[in-house]
């Protein structure tokens, strides 16, 4: 059995080591060692977020577990930690918090200080040593003798890196050959990068794809004979909250499908409606027929990943707009262009804006379906320049917002390391009830304090338009925003999701460029 002291060491190593590729040995020598029960533990633990998820301690709680002394040596296992964090997490009810409480002082109570201090730190979501999905597809790799490309190709239809890890540790290739797109089985969306304009778009893609960029909630719809689910973003099941697509989906001749697209609400003469009015429909608690009444949605679909028992994921995009098109009314396909003109794509663009559409989407006509990964072979281009950006702290507001947390600190990703680096702050664009809403949220994720900031777990991502980067010492990364506001929230994203700080430098470096020409 491992010990949690091995797996503490192991993260300590690759937090205090710079080198990618010895990030990756270190974490691939602790996998080897594992028994076959734990890898699927150790491996979410590694990565900073534990098989039950986020259990929704706060900081008050975990202090006050911590509060009694600490075991003087190393003897919880891995086995034991997962199942008194499944314990925790399956308290519900009165009296619920009392009780979490109590199991995780009993819970620290057999833990060292340090690994206290790691199990502080990875029920905050604050284990930031590096061990991302990225760097762990390498490790389970190495510790697997298989391509990384196996590997992340697995992970893409498994959904879990775990369960992943375990098959290559036991079986290698032939194990990761198992995990292939299934219908009713989500997979993680593909991302889109930043562009300026529609002309640095094509001068990175050449002859590509255009589309309307609609500001709705994305999901992914799957179709198995009269079975139909509908997903979103992160995965989650919302079929019974959107019947509308379900029918859609069902009437559709084709026997098996697997769907991306976006569901938007529209108003009656076809405008769209603001994300925040369409994500109503996604609510916890929901009348879904007298929403359907008052907020009907429509689907539009801009990708086909699977149809009648043929996997597309790896079929150039081409060909995969040409099976959409094929198995969907043209009601049911979002509007596309493609071409190399620029002007025929400014057009296009405007187009776009003057429907109420936030922009376009350029997209490469040689690309397959890249599930997980924002990379270059989608470009978003939208009339203000904005980012999805990770809320880390809050300042108190002052006169009429006094009470409420009005000034957020906002930060991007650094795929680097699995930090958020700040680039400003903002109380820009906040409405009397989005300020009431994030006082409760950021109160809920808090960590700590000081008089006037209170600082949050990095959960909740924001949209956030400006005007252009430029040049600052005061924030680590060198880089800071100016006129930032906040457009909306992006409750359907995670952390995960937002923005990185190579695409912040993009961008900056593209502003530098277009100063200089």
């Amino acid at each position: 059995m491992t010990l949690l002291a091995d797996l503490v060491d192991t993260s300590r190593k690759v937090a205090e080591t710079a080198s990618r590729t010895a990030k990756a040995g270190a974490l691939a020598a602790f996998l080897r060692r594992l028994d076959p029960d734990e890898i699927e533990t150790g491996v979410a633990i590694l990565a900073g977020i534990p098989r039950q998820g986020k259990l929704g301690l706060g900081f008050a709680i975990l202090g006050a577990a911590r509060g009694g002394a600490a075991a003087e040596g190393p003897r919880l296992t891995l086995a034991e930690v997962d199942r008194r964090l499944a314990e925790i997490a399956a308290v519900a009810g009165r009296g619920a918090a009392a009780e979490r409480a109590r199991l995780l002082g009993a819970l620290f109570a057999r833990a060292t200080a340090a690994e206290q201090d790691f199990l502080v730190r990875l029920v905050l979501g604050e284990l930031r040593q590096g061990a991302l999905e990225g760097l762990m597809v390498e490790a389970i790799a190495t510790a697997a003798d298989a391509p990384a490309a196996a590997v992340r190709r697995a992970a893409m239809f498994a959904g879990d890196l775990g369960r992943v890890a375990r098959a290559a540790l036991a079986e290698g290739a032939a194990g990761l050959a198992r995990f292939r797109l299934a219908p009713l089985a989500p997979v993680a969306p593909m991302l889109a990068q930043s562009a300026e304009d529609v002309d640095d778009a094509l001068r990175a893609l050449g002859r590509a794809a255009l589309e309307w960029k609609l500001d709705g909630a994305r999901v992914q719809v799957h179709k198995a004979g009269d079975v139909v689910r509908v997903y979103t973003r992160s995965l989650s099941d919302v079929t019974a909250a959107v019947p509308e697509l379900v029918e859609a989906a069902r009437a559709l001749p084709a026997r098996e499908l697997v769907l991306d697209g976006e569901a938007i609400a529209l108003a009656p003469g076809g405008a769209p409606r603001p994300f925040q009015v369409t994500m109503r429909r996604f609510g916890r608690r929901l009348d879904v027929d007298a929403m359907r009444a008052e907020l009907p949605l429509t689907a539009f679909f801009f990708d086909c990943l699977r149809r009648d028992g043929a996997d597309l994921v790896d079929r150039p995009a081409e060909e995969r707009f040409a099976a959409l098109a094929e198995a969907l009314p043209a009601r049911l396909v979002v509007p596309r262009l493609v071409t190399a003109d620029p002007a025929t794509a400014a057009r296009f663009f405007a187009e776009a804006l003057a429907r109420g559409h936030e922009g376009v989407m350029a997209k490469a006509l040689d690309a397959p379906y890249a599930a997980g990964s924002r990379g270059a072979a989608w470009l978003k281009v939208k009339n203000a320049l904005t980012l999805d950006l990770v809320v880390l702290a809050a300042e108190w507001g002052h006169g009429r917002r006094r009470g409420l947390l009005s000034n957020l600190h906002l930060g991007a990703r650094d795929p680097a390391t699995g930090r958020f680096v700040m680039l400003g702050k903002t109380f820009k664009g906040l409405t009397d009830a989005l300020l009431a809403w994030q006082t409760r949220e950021l109160l809920a994720r808090e960590i700590g304090r000081d008089d006037w900031t209170v600082h949050a777990r990095p959960e909740l991502v924001v949209e956030i338009a400006f005007n252009e980067l430029q040049a600052s010492p005061q924030y680590p990364g060198g880089l800071a925003l100016r006129f930032a506001r906040v457009k909306a929230y992006r409750p359907e994203k995670r952390a995960e999701d937002a923005d990185t700080i190579d695409t912040v430098r993009a961008i900056y470096a593209a502003q530098l460029a277009r100063a200089a020409a």
